[in-house]
């Protein structure tokens, strides 16, 4: 199967990458290699990957819509998935102009492309837990109004969203939008808590606990993502516009988080307390009884696990 894949050398694109690549699929990835974190990270990833049999790369920047065209050309996807965007929730109050380039003009952008391929057959896309807003009601499901975004990330995420329903309707396309829950794990983002609080236990330098430590998580390890995508880009998707919350299906306390972390790390952390922040939730959960129904899986990792498996990785790579 011939897969274009935005955001390939992103923590779930490269991820991602790789698991379609160990089945035989064909990949043409595309990233732009920005400077939201170190592009190194990125770089490193690719080169993980390497010159494996079946994959192309191309650096490009998705609200280009020139440019996307000629990464694009020649290339006939049977399946796009399409993980690049503006991630960080913070940083959109203070670059918001990044996110609406990113995650509405580059998903505007991919829409027109996949509209124009005969041999399309899922346009699988990337949006985000962060579009239920800050509730306390869950589990949060598909069919909740989506109507109050806390961020400028949210809003854009939910722009996307709506786009996508807008040109299945109009063209026909079929399509499925992925709410992530908190994705954790190897090669993760640095701007994360869980690569950010392991980092300070690990130097013995404090750590801020925002809302008094209150927040609560729908943590969600990579392997559990990369298999729920795995399946459906192989399986014959659901026709329309569908969506599909993928997370752990259990909030975690960050008191919980940070007590895996430190067992992990076998050091304790030191603690500072800090008030809610501009644009951030106090939960997140995600009832994934949608997801196991279509495609028969419900993530499995729990949260003290996962956490292991990436403080191992993290002390390999930065020995510590």
């Amino acid at each position: 199967m011939r897969i274009l894949l935005t955001g390939v050398a992103g923590f779930i694109g490269f991820h991602l990458a790789r698991a379609l690549l160990a089945r035989g699929h064909e990949i043409r990835g595309l990233d732009s290699l920005n400077s939201y974190y170190d592009p190194q990270l990125k770089r490193d990833r690719l080169s993980e990957i390497g010159d494996r049999l079946g994959f192309s790369f191309r650096e490009v920047d998705i609200a280009d819509p020139e440019a996307l065209e000629t990464a694009c050309e020649g290339y006939s996807a049977e399946v796009i998935i399409h993980l690049a965007a503006q991630a960080g929730v913070r940083y959109s109050l203070i670059n918001p102009r990044a996110y609406v380039d990113s995650n509405v003009h580059g998903q505007l952008n991919l829409l027109e492309h996949a509209r124009t391929q005969s041999g399309l057959r899922h346009f699988i896309y990337a949006s985000s837990s962060s579009v239920y807003g800050d509730r306390s009601d869950g589990p949060f499901r598909e069919t909740d109004r989506c109507d109050a975004p806390a961020s400028i990330y949210a809003a854009t995420k939910r722009s996307g969203e709506l786009l996508t329903e807008t040109y299945s309707r109009l063209y026909g396309l079929t399509a499925s939008g992925l709410r992530f829950f908190t994705v954790y794990g190897p090669w993760g983002r640095p701007d994360m808590a869980y690569w950010s609080f392991t980092e300070a236990v690990l130097r013995e330098r404090p750590i801020q606990l925002f809302n008094g430590g209150q927040l609560r998580r729908d943590f969600t390890y990579i392997d559990d993502i990369v298999e729920a995508i795995v399946r459906m880009a192989e399986v014959d998707p659901e026709a329309g516009h569908q969506i599909y919350n993928i997370g752990n299906s259990s909030p975690v306390t960050l008191d919980r988080f940070v007590r895996a972390i430190e067992t992990s790390c076998g050091r304790k952390a030191i603690r500072e307390y800090a008030p809610m922040q501009p644009g951030d939730v106090g939960e997140t959960y995600a009832d994934v009884s949608k997801l196991e129904a279509r495609y028969g899986y419900r993530p499995q990792v729990a949260i003290e696990d996962g956490i292991d498996r990436f403080v191992t990785w993290f002390r390999r790579r930065s020995d510590l």
